[in-house]
């Protein structure tokens, strides 16, 4: 933790010498606030969504209209219980241009904007069905460098339903 303003803050969990504005694919994972199961459940090794992870879903396709100057492609996805796995892909547009540093700022047609509008837009939505509703903080991020990561990571999201027993965010 650091000072900033007086105040003690949480270090970014980004990589430090990376500009993610760049043209490139990310494996993204948010999750629910205290691992709560808001988006459905799985039954025989199949994500089976409720009215909350419908919206969870369309308002993640809908990404790529909704920000059509960053050239935004999606790659495989699943909705969990209460965690949201999506690859994307920030493609050549006339935002990711090198940038001197990438110290804390305005998130703007960056991976920071494209999640933090994901959020707030479910989280709008879902507060009129179930006024608890909340995502973590945070969310995870891994810079995807090649086609082997890629099928890797694209493997897992496929699978993530039927290794829910085993998954890590699994809770009864």
């Amino acid at each position: 933790m650091t000072l900033f303003n007086n105040k003690y803050r949480i270090e970014t969990a980004r990589a430090k010498n990376w500009d993610y504005h760049s043209a490139a694919s990310y494996f993204i994972t948010i999750c629910t606030k205290e691992g709560f199961h808001y988006f459905g459940k799985i039954q025989s090794k199949e994500m089976v969504l409720n009215d909350c992870g419908i919206v969870v879903r369309r308002e993640w396709i809908k990404t790529p209209e909704i920000r059509p100057d960053m050239n935004i492609t999606l790659g495989e996805f699943v909705v969990m219980p209460n965690h949201f796995h999506g690859i994307i892909s920030i493609g050549e547009n006339g935002y990711n241009e090198q940038r001197k540093n990438n110290e804390f700022g305005i998130q703007s047609k960056n991976l920071g904007a494209i999640v933090g509008g994901f959020k707030a837009s479910v989280t709008k939505q879902l507060r009129k069905i179930n006024a608890d509703f909340g995502w973590q903080e945070r969310y995870h991020d891994h810079i995807i460098r090649d086609n082997e990561s890629y099928e890797r990571i694209r493997h897992y999201i496929q699978n993530n339903p039927a290794n829910w027993l085993s998954d890590k965010f699994y809770r009864d």
